[in-house]
């Protein structure tokens, strides 16, 4: 078998990306129905440094995946492939300290009003929904990147790229419009 980049053993990821993209948004949905810690703390840690740490790996994402554009525009598949990965493990991570933290704690709502308040609401409500979304988009388009079929990826990572970039950058512009309630 060559170890040649171009050479993949072609997988069937369909099954396990629908799987695991019901199970993530279902998941993250059924923390906001489990009851929460009322001293907001884990092992004694307080759980509001969760959502900074959340802030500090979506910016971690953030660049992993702009670095990965800027491989991919100069033909550097392996660069590319391993700042993807890199961006996959800071989200996975992501997803880990998001649930921890929203299945134990009290919701924190936007204090502010006016014109920030509408601006907030809007950032809000586009990451969520585009998070969501970017699930099964993001192992869509690694399965076909790992399957190294290079138009299909080309073709979905175009509306990827972007959505993944807006909501790691919406996270952190939500962590820091949000903060000062905690």
């Amino acid at each position: 078998m060559p170890n040649d980049i171009n050479y993949t053993r072609q997988r069937n990821y369909n099954p396990l990306i629908w799987i695991l993209s019901i199970l993530i948004v279902g998941v993250i949905l059924g923390t906001y129905f489990l009851p929460t810690n009322p001293d907001a703390t884990i092992a004694g840690m307080e759980l509001t440094v969760l959502p900074m740490l959340n802030a500090i790996l979506n910016s971690f994402t953030f660049i992993f995946l702009l670095i990965a554009l800027i491989m991919i525009k100069k033909k550097n598949i392996k660069v590319h492939r391993r700042f993807i990965i890199a961006a996959f493990v800071t989200t996975f991570l992501f997803f880990i300290f998001y649930l921890t933290y929203h299945s134990m704690a009290e919701s924190t709502s936007f204090g502010g009003d006016g014109p920030m308040m509408y601006i907030y609401y809007f950032i809000l409500i586009t990451h969520i929904v585009l998070a969501a979304l970017i699930v099964p988009l993001a192992l869509i388009t690694l399965g076909r990147g790992l399957n190294m079929k290079v138009e299909k990826h080309r073709k979905i990572a175009r509306w990827t790229m972007p959505l993944w970039l807006y909501v790691s950058f919406t996270g952190v512009l939500v962590y820091f419009m949000i903060s000062p309630y905690y």
